[in-house]
């Protein structure tokens, strides 16, 4: 999870049960493609605030295995949203799309 999401996001995920790891709890911060190359790596689905990861991504052709972008989520709405996120759309996420949650919207752009 990309340093920018709320740190209730990451306790609400890890109650659901999800192992959840937080960039923001190992400072310094390394950067956007540290961190993208980091989540490939270890095969985790990124969760970030960031439109970034999305353009180097797709704009760049950098791998990815799944990236949940949260714009204009509420703080205290982020863990259940991408909870839900996780669940409904896990095929998506194992296809490597990319997904934008906004409030009363959801898009999925696929990864393959």
């Amino acid at each position: 999870m990309d340093s920018c999401v709320g740190h209730l996001a990451v306790e609400t995920l890890r109650s659901a049960g999800h192992d959840t790891v937080a960039v923001g709890e190992s400072p310094p911060d390394p950067g956007d493609e540290a961190i993208l190359a980091w989540a490939v790596r270890e095969r985790r689905v990124l969760i970030t605030l960031d439109k970034d990861f999305g353009e180097l991504a797709v704009g760049q052709g950098k791998p990815q295995t799944g990236i949940v972008r949260l714009a204009g989520i509420r703080t205290r709405d982020q863990g259940r949203l991408v909870a839900d996120v996780i669940s409904r759309y896990a095929l998506d996420l194992g296809n490597r799309s990319i997904i934008t949650v906004e409030p009363g919207r959801v898009r999925v752009r696929s990864g393959d």
